[in-house]
């Protein structure tokens, strides 16, 4: 299995990783209805089992369950992964000494003496400034606490902007974690995906399933569960939108042996500098995002999917 960096000189990782917002969320995702703490231990060890070595939380995710459960599944396993999680610049949060208490935080509630990757969950400048933060974020990489920073949700100027002042300090931009999808294609044009590109940044493709929309698994009469069923794309006129790209998705799964997902994700995976994560509520849902790797679309089926979807490659 191919490994990547995040970023230049960052840590190492398979090349799809698990995104846990769906961890301890109850307002989004229903966590606690059909889903609890043994399925979130039981997708955590299939991942891993699969070669899955990257885990994506925040502070905000479940108001901190998310790390916490993490935290937990570490310390059950003996397997070395890589850790993820964010800072949300809340309003009260205007000083370096946030950042360092926020840090401070998720490490306890993850039992983690380092992060692997600390990522600005969304460029709110008006509360603090990018000099501020980002300077606070190089201080916690030179006292060793992070290994990597990275941004969310940056467009493009704003993550050159912070680029240059860590750079500054000495410190690499590693990711922007950003929606990216074959049915959210707007990084591709809006110039997030150039400029990563070109300074090095590795994309991390949060949603790379569209919240399910790709997984080929719900139609309009049978939506989602939770608040994904008010999401007008799984109406009638949303499902039949997209109904050509699932059609194709299934051709190359059955060419492949693959399901409609792991060709999604695998069209992401060969998209140069990008590392989708996908997330997962239960072991089937882990094993299926890990059957993405190992594996190649060829060029030809590639370009089918880009022309598939062009349509959603807008500004």
């Amino acid at each position: 299995m191919q490994r990547v960096a995040l970023g230049s000189g960052g840590p190492e990782v398979a090349q799809l990783g698990i995104g846990t917002w769906a961890w301890g969320d109850r307002l989004f995702w229903n966590y606690g209805s059909d889903y609890g703490p043994a399925e979130v231990r039981a997708a955590f060890e299939a991942a891993v089992a699969a070669g899955v070595d990257l885990f994506d939380t925040a502070e905000v995710y479940g108001l901190g369950e998310s790390e916490t459960l993490l935290g937990q599944c570490l310390r059950a396993s003996n397997q070395p992964v890589k850790i993820a999680t964010k800072y949300f610049p809340l309003p009260w949060r205007w000083s370096a000494e946030a950042v360092e208490e926020a840090v401070s935080a998720s490490l306890k509630r993850l039992g983690v003496e380092r992060l692997d990757l600390y990522q600005v969950h969304s460029p709110l400048n008006f509360f603090m400034s990018a000099e501020t933060l980002m300077g606070a974020l190089a201080r916690e990489v030179k006292r060793g606490r992070i290994a990597a920073v990275g941004v969310s949700n940056y467009g493009a100027a704003q993550m050159a902007e912070s680029h240059q002042l860590l750079a500054a300090e000495g410190v690499p931009l590693a990711v922007n974690q950003v929606r990216y999808s074959l049915l959210t294609r707007e990084i591709e044009v809006n110039g997030v995906l150039d400029t990563a590109r070109k300074l090095g940044v590795t994309i991390l493709a949060y949603s790379p399933l569209a919240q399910g929309l790709l997984s080929g698994k719900y139609t309009a009469s049978n939506p989602p569960s939770g608040a994904r069923r008010l999401d007008s794309r799984y109406g009638a006129a949303g499902m039949a939108a997209i109904a050509p790209l699932l059609d194709l998705l299934r051709t190359f799964g059955k060419k492949y042996d693959r399901t409609p997902a792991q060709v999604a994700l695998n069209w992401l995976i060969c998209q140069p500098g990008v590392l989708p994560i996908p997330g997962a509520k239960t072991a089937p849902q882990a094993r299926e995002n890990a059957g993405a790797l190992g594996w190649q679309l060829s060029g030809e089926d590639v370009q089918q999917l880009d022309q598939a979807s062009v349509s959603w490659r807008k500004a």
